[in-house]
């Protein structure tokens, strides 16, 4: 095997780029491609009229909906991308809401 001389380049990166030049017949670099994560949401407008039918639900009740598996914290995160707010329910009595006597 000849012997390489390098100054500023890793003899190894070298050697590196060699080998897959053989294997592949050039030497670039290869993408520089994060992993990240698979997305389980692709279409964002299903995703929306989704939300809109079943805003009513509860955000575990609407991952349950939703085809394919997600969680409800996917669910949460995607609903507020799309500015979908949570619901908010009145109080169930007027008790609930009095103060000294007066509505709120």
């Amino acid at each position: 095997m000849k012997q390489v001389y390098c100054e500023r380049i890793s003899c190894n990166t070298i050697g590196l780029w060699l080998k897959r030049q053989r294997e592949t017949g050039d030497f670039l670099a290869l993408p520089n491609e994060p992993p990240g994560n698979g997305h389980k949401i692709t279409d964002w407008d299903k995703f929306r009229e989704n939300a809109l039918t079943n805003g009513d639900k509860t955000q575990v009740e609407m991952a349950l909906l939703w085809d394919g598996e997600i969680s409800s914290r996917t669910r949460s995160r995607a609903l507020k991308k799309i500015g979908f707010t949570r619901k908010k329910r009145p109080m169930g009595t007027a008790n609930g809401m009095k103060r000294s006597g007066r509505l709120l």
